[in-house]
């Protein structure tokens, strides 16, 4: 399958994006191809579910926001938030008609930590979740998210938050 210019484009952005100190794990082409991939496979899905920045189990080495390597191959990190919020969509039977993503796609933090993100970390990333914001409807997972799209916004899953998640993710569709 070849990408659309548009995701293609996207993420080559993306690649060449300094966003404050974040790292940017779509310098790894298998992450930018693996990216790429995703939003084509996704380009008519109608939702777009966007958490804070992407965790060091998750995308920082999946490239997939909400998603880890576990998830993806059966091997490397697992991550529970991406647990959570994959078997919730498959639950309500929505996997294949959300597009996930995070206000600052690159992962603040260490490579075994995670960070808020800052302002201007979110200011410089926010281009991106506009674009793939585009004819969706945008739902925020946790309240930067809902600060920075001012988009609906639904329980995030850590913290014992996986019930409360699921309820107002489900509200929110309806």
């Amino acid at each position: 399958m070849t990408a659309t210019p548009s995701a293609e484009a996207l993420v080559q952005r993306l690649v060449a994006a300094r966003v404050g100190t974040t790292f940017n794990q779509y310098r790894d082409e298998r992450l930018a191809e693996r990216l790429t991939r995703y939003l084509e496979e996704r380009s008519d899905a109608p939702v777009l579910l966007v958490g804070e920045a992407a965790g060091y189990r998750g995308a920082r080495v999946s490239g997939i926001p909400f998603t880890s390597e576990r998830q993806l191959t059966g091997d490397g990190p697992g991550e529970a938030t991406a647990t959570i919020v994959h078997r919730v969509l498959a639950d309500l039977a929505l996997e294949n008609h959300v597009v996930l993503w995070n206000v600052v796609p690159t992962h603040p933090g260490t490579a075994t930590s995670n960070r808020p993100p800052t302002r201007l970390e979110i200011t410089a990333a926010l281009p991106f979740a506009r674009e793939l914001a585009r004819d969706r409807r945008v739902v925020a997972v946790g309240r930067i998210a809902e600060a920075a799209l001012a988009a609906p916004y639904v329980r995030h899953p850590s913290h014992g938050g996986a019930a409360a998640f699921r309820e107002t993710l489900a509200a929110c569709l309806r």
